[in-house]
């Protein structure tokens, strides 16, 4: 399977790429392509228009965004699925993240997405992540039913993205059932979708 990990937080000193390098680890593990998408190196403006709105543009405006929006297009329309790695900014989703959604809509189509979420206290970032399953569906890429939430992610993840706690250490479900969503939406995508 192909799979996009989106990772969304811009901030400085953020702590989500811990949880993007122990996500992509253990995917590749399981065989899988994994393709990092991080909206703090893309840096993309605010949202004014979607790709499907400046990608046939001339308009020299949006040159240098039709460059950093055009390998995301080709990278998510050979995607399987998409694991978004969500941090926890005042019990919701941080704008960073939101904002690289927002710039696609038919590319996620009949595709699942699963949540990682993570934040510094106890919570491992479950709020955001209620928030996101709703945004999630709506764009396209409804998320299976388990979350792996990252409590306290300072002291459960290396810097290299290395379990320190027992909790990731057994993440074998989260991940088994990731895979199943995505062999089996592939299988009715080949078939044909609805629109």
């Amino acid at each position: 399977m192909v799979i996009a990990v989106l990772l969304g937080s811009v901030r400085s000193e953020r702590m989500g790429e811990r949880a993007a390098k122990w996500v992509s680890a253990e995917l590749r593990k399981r065989g899988h392509e994994v393709v990092l998408v991080d909206a703090a190196v893309l840096q993309l403006p605010l949202l004014d228009k979607m790709w499907k709105e400046i990608k046939g543009s001339a308009d020299p405006e949006y040159a240098e965004l039709r460059e950093k929006l055009r390998p995301l297009a080709e990278l998510y329309a050979r995607v399987d699925g998409y694991c978004i790695v969500s941090a926890e900014y005042n019990h919701s989703v941080p704008p960073g993240l939101t904002n690289l959604i927002d710039y696609f809509l038919e590319e996620y189509g009949f595709r699942p997405s699963a949540i990682v979420c993570y934040s510094a206290g106890a919570y491992g970032g479950v709020r955001a992540a209620m928030q996101l399953r709703a945004m999630l569906c709506e764009v396209g890429m409804p998320s299976i039913p388990s979350l792996q939430a990252i409590p306290k992610i300072g002291s459960a993840l290396t810097e290299d993205g290395v379990a320190l706690v027992p909790a990731l250490e057994r993440a074998g479900k989260f991940f088994d059932e990731f895979e199943w969503y995505m062999r089996a939406m592939a299988v009715e995508r080949a078939k044909g979708v609805p629109y």
